[in-house]
């Protein structure tokens, strides 16, 4: 599968070429939570990958995906919305019931166990702890290569922008990327992911296509 190049990074003005469906794959659907944040950059990344996303707004879109991206935004903002629009309960029942998720930046802080400061309160989809803004506010925000062996070479660039941290992982937690200095970027248990970086702001479409051949895992399982 050939992936095409986005030309700018200006969401506005992308060109989006849908892409072809990897050969033989079932292909899932994948929601993305667009309630807040850069819901629209990873709708135009998989678009990209030859799928079509679902903006999910209320809780009974849910029924209609069968895996779901929690985008980076602005964590309380998001918790607020998901709780005025009871979201909680039947996210965290189709989690348990083997929907793929991935949360990334303010994703990830939705996506913890539990969280260091005493705001938002996560939903406990996945197993660590994580910390808000743990590189500094937004001035101290960066840019830099990640070695993923899951993606192979090359290294794949990364912005982290306001980044959480993860502080502790459970012992079913694998740890996909480390920064440099060794702290944890990146995460999977079974079919759920998290990264404290933003895959969606960049020309690179691998780590995209990562979650969706984990989606198509698992309607692929769920159909036998």
């Amino acid at each position: 599968m050939t992936h095409p190049t986005i030309e700018t990074l200006t969401p506005a003005t992308w060109n989006v070429i849908p892409g072809e469906a990897p050969d033989g794959a079932s292909q899932a659907c994948i929601g993305v939570l667009a309630l807040q944040g850069d819901f629209l950059e990873h709708s135009m990344m998989l678009r990209h990958l030859g799928v079509q996303p679902v903006e999910v707004r209320l809780p009974r879109d849910l029924d209609t995906v069968d895996a779901l991206i929690l985008p980076g935004g602005e964590s309380t903002t998001m918790v607020r919305l998901m709780d005025l629009h009871d979201f909680r309960e039947p996210l965290q029942r189709r989690v348990r019931e083997g929907m793929p998720i991935w949360g990334t930046c303010a994703g990830m802080i939705l996506m913890a166990k539990s969280l260091a400061e005493d705001r938002p309160e996560p939903l406990g989809l996945m197993d660590f702890t994580v910390t808000r803004n743990a590189y500094g506010r937004q001035l101290e925000s960066f840019e830099t290569d990640l070695d993923i062996p899951v993606l192979g070479d090359p290294a794949l660039h990364t912005f982290f922008i306001r980044a959480p941290g993860f502080l502790e992982l459970g012992p079913e937690v694998e740890i996909l990327a480390r920064l440099a200095d060794g702290m944890p970027v990146a995460a999977r248990e079974g079919a759920k992911l998290a990264t404290a970086f933003h895959p969606e702001l960049t020309n690179d479409f691998r780590f995209h296509a990562y979650f969706v051949a984990i989606a198509n895992e698992a309607l692929a399982q769920k159909k036998e």
